[in-house]
């Protein structure tokens, strides 16, 4: 690739309004000289270019429409002119003005003419010269079927006709870019969330400063009852932070010394130092942002399959009007003036709006919907892939459970004391690095045990098995059942309370002497209190299969299978035989995967839509995953099926509906019952409803 190719510059644009300006907009700003290519992204309002143009000269490819251009990384405030102020608010008050006279004058009178012309000329004006420079270049789109029967009917002297055409075209386009502006609000929302501006302490002295101007390492204060401006880590102080920009859950998290921190997320109750650890634009909510914008650029492929019907739609309905207008009267000698008419009127009712706004619409509202309730789906084939979901397979450790492991169990032996016992394991256990190590040496935090009453001396990692100690002249073991059917044989007893405490899905290890078992200590990872009822609200939404794929051992896995209400478990898997077991269940149907994003990785990457819990402050989750659940809340995911299907529900209806609203004025054509002024009301109440079922997923909400 060359290095003009290879420079690539985005910027945001204000002023679209609809699907075809903003496919103009790319052809022109393509033509640009320097430029390689372009690419307009219209949910996120970019676009981004391959080359070298300048903001005027980007200005001036989207002048027919006054689009504004400016850097992405540019802090502007949207420019909302008042609704009044707008010259196609103007234009088109202007021309309903001119249009009721005409009526009130009566199509007899001499003034009606120049009336309805008025009418015509100044709420048809932007039409006009959109669609003659779309005609001059053969861009059949829906400017030119407009202009073509506006200035049509002029021609066969039905002017009142044409300016109501004008009239209800141009509230049409109102309506579209308002609902447009509607789907767009909930990414502009986002963007709003976390501060410009925050205190930073630098020699001594707290300062207010730009985002922009933030360093790494910076020290940030955040006082009770503001948002939090960076992303960090907690140093000094306690507070509640309200985290529901980021993860969609409204209840409080509580934050101390180490926590990591959140731009856009509001501190509730007290004063917190936080270092900074992200610059501004490396935030988890930057982040969040970017993902969900390149989510509503890449097509989803109900909207690919209607892109590719509208343009053979287009010049086919271009084609079967100047066939309505010409065969009869040629072939049949019917009169032109009727024909020419119905000809025009298909062109109006054949417009594609509504057909080509169906899915967009709904893609950036089901996305924008999902981002707020901390849900962030990376485009649209993955939202309507899992509207088809039949097969959901989960990791255990951190998904169904809590990823943490706590003691549940002791089981002393030969009167052995339970407080010397635990006070021995976790002894050995805090030089440890094992995951169920930290879970001893918590429990013993939690009975305010000293551990300087059991000083250990020559700590020894076995691997895969344990590890021991010298503890007060005795050499002390700790690990799985199997070290010490090594060391010595375990009694029956053991056996049986090992047997017992396995099959309740519990690790057991062994603490004892070479000759001797002092204690049985029970280490559980919690299953999530959401883990059961999200189990069955997913069969009860139809999902087929339910299964665990862990690497855990068997009898662990199939215990908390059972307390969970999962349909089948896998265990003792490696990542690569997770990898095969998604292959294989991808033989049977749509498949997802949900895991935490890092060891699930291969497995995550292999499924019909990969799934990853706590996205939040994980860039493997964010980056791997299809989609991310912002918050550790397995109770998202059957909000996102939920918000799927309807999804392509709603994108079936609308398109249906624009498809039988297209066919009905085409059977109403033939005997003459279709009006002009009927057939753009047709069009535009056709768009409206599209707009509005859309904007419906905006109701789905997490039960």
């Amino acid at each position: 690739m060359s290095d003009v190719a290879s420079k690539k510059s985005v910027y945001r644009v204000q002023g679209f309004t609809c699907t075809n300006c903003a496919a103009k907009f790319e052809q022109n700003v393509k033509a640009l000289p320097e430029v390689e290519d372009a690419q307009v992204n219209f949910g996120a309002s970019k676009i981004s270019v391959y080359g070298e143009a300048s903001v005027q000269e980007l200005e001036k490819a989207g002048a027919f429409e006054g689009l504004k251009v400016y850097p992405e990384k540019e802090q502007r405030s949207i420019e909302k002119e008042p609704f009044w102020k707008r010259r196609s608010t103007i234009t088109t008050a202007l021309s309903a003005i001119f249009l009721i006279s005409g009526w009130f004058v009566g199509e007899e009178h001499p003034a009606s003419f120049m009336l309805f012309a008025l009418a015509i000329l100044i709420g048809g004006y932007e039409l006009f010269i959109k669609g003659i420079r779309s005609l001059v270049r053969f861009n059949f789109n829906m400017n030119t079927l407009m202009t073509i029967a506006i200035i049509g009917a002029a021609a066969i002297g039905q002017w009142m006709e044409g300016a109501t055409v004008v009239f209800l075209f141009a509230i049409s386009e109102a309506l579209e870019s308002f609902s447009m502006e509607k789907a767009r609000h909930s990414i502009r929302s986002l963007m709003n969330v976390a501060p410009k501006e925050a205190t930073i302490r630098r020699g001594g002295q707290e300062l207010q400063i730009n985002v922009d101007d933030i360093a790494i390492g910076d020290i940030m204060i955040v006082k009770p009852g503001q948002k939090i401006a960076m992303d960090g880590k907690v140093i000094k102080g306690r507070s509640a932070v309200n985290q529901a920009a980021i993860t969609g859950e409204s209840v409080p998290v509580e934050k101390t010394e180490g926590d990591d921190v959140f731009a856009g997320t509001l501190n509730e109750e007290g004063l917190l130092e936080v270092e900074i650890t992200k610059r501004v634009e490396d935030t988890t909510i930057a982040k969040i942002i970017h993902l969900v914008e390149e989510a509503q650029a890449e097509k989803a492929p109900s909207q690919a399959f209607v892109d590719r019907f509208a343009q053979y739609y287009t010049p086919a309905i271009l084609v079967l009007a100047l066939g309505i207008a010409v065969v009869p009267p040629l072939l049949f000698g019917a009169a032109w003036g009727d024909w020419i008419y119905r000809g025009l009127a298909l062109l109006v009712v054949g417009c594609p709006c509504a057909l080509v706004i169906s899915t967009p619409v709904s893609i950036v509202t089901a996305i924008g919907n999902a981002a707020r309730n901390g849900v962030l789906i990376k485009g649209g084939i993955h939202l309507e892939e899992t509207g088809h979901l039949s097969v959901i397979a989960f990791d255990k450790t951190g998904t169904l459970t809590k990823g943490v492991p706590v003691v549940t169990d002791m089981v002393t032996f030969e009167g052995e004391d339970e407080k010397s016992s635990l006070g021995i394991a976790a002894a050995i256990e805090k030089w440890s690095q094992h995951p169920l190590a930290s879970a001893i040496v918590r429990k013993a935090d939690d009975e305010g045990l000293d551990l300087t009453e059991w000083e250990t001396q020559d700590f020894t990692s076995i691997t895969g098995k344990g590890a021991k100690a010298v503890i007060q002249g005795t050499t002390y073991y700790i690990g799985s059942p199997r070290l010490f059917d090594e060391l010595s044989k375990m009694n029956e007893r053991m056996v049986k309370e090992t047997q017992r405490l396995q099959k309740q899905g519990k690790t057991v290890m062994v603490l004892g002497t070479e000759t001797k078992p002092l204690a049985l200590i029970a280490v559980a990872d919690e299953v999530r209190d959401s883990s059961r009822d999200v189990i069955q609200k997913l069969h009860a939404l139809g999902i087929r299969k339910t299964i665990m794929l862990t690497g855990d051992n068997r009898a662990t896995a199939e215990a908390i299978g059972k307390q969970v209400g999962i349909g089948e478990v896998k265990a003792e898997l490696l990542p690569q035989q997770k990898l095969e077991a998604i292959k294989q269940l991808k033989e049977t149907g749509k498949v997802a995967m949900i895991g935490d994003g890092v060891n699930d990785a291969p497995a995550l990457a292999s499924a019909t839509v990969g799934i990853a819990m706590g996205g939040a402050g994980t860039d493997t989750a964010l980056e791997t995953a299809d989609i991310a659940l912002m918050a550790d809340d397995l109770t998202k995911l059957p909000f996102t099926i939920r918000l799927s299907r309807d999804t392509l529900k709603i994108i079936k209806q609308n398109i249906a509906f624009a498809l039988i609203i297209k066919l009905i004025a085409l059977v109403l054509i033939v005997p003459g019952w279709l009006t002009l002024w009927l057939a753009i009301f047709a069009d535009m109440g056709a768009t409206l409803i599209v707009t509005l079922n859309s904007l419906r997923l905006l109701r789905t909400k997490k039960e």
